[in-house]
């Protein structure tokens, strides 16, 4: 079900140094009440108000729009009356929703924030008794054991990420150490989590294991209460470390820009040499109007619908990477990270709210429907909304 995946990256991109300076700083989101309440069946269409250059209302909307539509999708429902939880709507969903709150004057969370913790906590607290997302019946071999691992992780950062404003609570520490039960102790993936493969890039191939481990070093950075330093959790730490460390040089450029962002969330996380190497790289990427292009930095993926990849800058890259550089300590002021700001306020889709992207799978016409073909949009619009939140707060 699963194939290889193409890297272009050579050991040595990981290895140059150059001269940056690097200052650690945490993003962290708004904490969210333990007790959602049931979702709304319709959300407000965007509104014309714009705070700066850009529409964060309309940008809301559409976050929220999606995140509705997604949680009563039938596809995406599981047992125990709760939902899959996506790496390309619901997790960005998450962490980027509660970043528009205080330039909305909003005072309580969203409705389908609520919901969508409400799911993930009623998971994590029945994870011995609840279904994995895929099982090896459905879906063949391996993929109940790549379902744990992958939810262990998303469920952890997205109670850190909620928790990151107060101090960790008992969901976020259950979460925590149900990722922690899942993290890899030999083999090849040693340190790492047995990620879902569906042959599709960024998030489900034959790479993501590696993408699921940064994202598993976010949560543990995000946790509050110094969580990171806890004795019992060194020994799982020192594994996460050596294996991001070590498998760095073997990945895709998209993949290392996820570690960048991991290390700025959790210092001492990356060799200096290692970020500043991922620093050179990323920058060296930019395109000429500002913005970067997933397809770029994908290796050679190709479509399984046989189409051309989408060369044209894209609000996915665009917004993780200036999100990534800001945390990693780039000012927002950088000519590089400056440009590609202005980009995703030029960029945001006006009527929509949202910013455009582009599956590396396959182009829209070929999805399953037009709302699916919008799951690099849902990414896109989160992650350009947490990169301009970000330079706001400057």
């Amino acid at each position: 079900m699963s194939s290889t995946v193409p890297r272009f990256a050579s050991p040595a991109a990981c290895f140059v140094a150059v001269i940056l300076a690097v200052s650690w700083h945490t993003r962290t989101n708004a904490a969210v009440p333990r007790n959602p309440r049931p979702t709304e069946a319709h959300v407000d269409p965007p509104v014309t108000k714009s705070t700066g250059s850009w529409n964060q209302q309309a940008a809301a909307a559409y976050l929220d729009q999606r995140a509705a539509w997604w949680m009563q999708w039938p596809k995406a429902e599981r047992d125990h009356e709760t939902f899959c939880i996506s790496c390309h709507t619901a997790v960005p969903y998450a962490l980027s929703r509660p970043a528009l709150r205080k330039s909305l004057a909003e005072q309580t969370p969203s409705v389908n924030e609520r919901r969508l913790l409400e799911n993930v906590t009623k998971r994590v607290r029945l994870w011995k008794e609840v279904a994995p997302f895929y099982s090896d019946a459905d879906r063949g071999i391996y993929k109940t054991v790549e379902s744990r691992g992958t939810e262990s992780v998303l469920n952890a950062l997205v109670l850190t990420s909620n928790d990151a404003h107060n101090q960790l609570g008992d969901d976020a520490r259950m979460a925590l150490d149900n990722m922690w039960a899942e993290q890899q102790t030999t083999g090849s993936r040693k340190g790492a989590w047995l990620w879902l493969r569906f042959a599709n890039e960024p998030w489900e191939a034959d790479d993501s294991d590696f993408y699921g481990a940064t994202l598993a070093a976010i949560a543990v950075g995000t946790a509050p209460g110094n969580y990171r330093e806890r004795s019992e959790i060194q020994n799982n730490l020192k594994l996460l470390r050596d294996y991001l460390n070590r498998e760095c040089a073997a990945q895709t450029t998209i993949n290392r820009v996820a570690l960048l962002w991991a290390s700025a969330k959790m210092p001492g996380l990356l060799e200096p040499q290692l970020q500043k190497a991922i620093l050179q790289e990323v920058l060296s990427k930019q395109q000429a109007d500002g913005g970067w292009s997933l397809s770029s930095l994908s290796g050679n993926w190709k479509r399984h619908d046989g189409t051309p990849q989408d060369v044209q800058s894209d609000g996915y890259a665009t917004g993780l990477i200036t999100l990534a550089l800001q945390n990693a300590g780039i000012s927002p002021d950088n000519d590089q990270v400056k440009r590609g700001l202005a980009w995703l306020a030029a960029n945001q889709d006006k009527t929509g709210g949202f910013w455009l992207a582009y599956s590396l799978n396959k182009n829209a016409e070929n999805h399953l429907s037009p709302d699916t073909a919008r799951f690099m949009n849902d990414a896109a619009t989160a992650y350009a909304v947490l990169a301009l939140t970000e330079a706001n707060r400057h």
